[in-house]
């Protein structure tokens, strides 16, 4: 069974997943320097992004096949919580 992705990777999938992003967005809103912070490096090297269109396929970024997986499968895991905090009356 695959590791669970951070909370960061996938509020980064969700971001990538909400509207169509270019390499720059994401550079501009993700890039970081700190070695413990790679989230775009991370989503790359594990198959959950791509970057496609243009000449050298560079413009566009989108999830993967497995992206959207690694999406629903957190939704899922979300899921639970939430129909408890409704069932409480603590949810919005």
């Amino acid at each position: 069974m695959p590791t669970p992705p951070s909370l960061i990777m996938i509020q980064f999938l969700q971001w990538i997943a909400d509207r169509p992003r270019s390499r720059e967005d994401v550079m501009d809103a993700w890039r970081s320097s700190c070695p413990r912070f790679p989230v775009w490096e991370d989503a790359r090297a594990d198959g959950l992004i791509r970057q496609c269109g243009g000449d050298r396929g560079e413009h566009r970024v989108e999830l993967t096949d497995r992206g959207r997986a690694a999406l629903r499968r957190a939704d899922l895991g979300a899921r639970p919580a939430r129909d408890q905090a409704a069932a409480s009356g603590s949810g919005p």
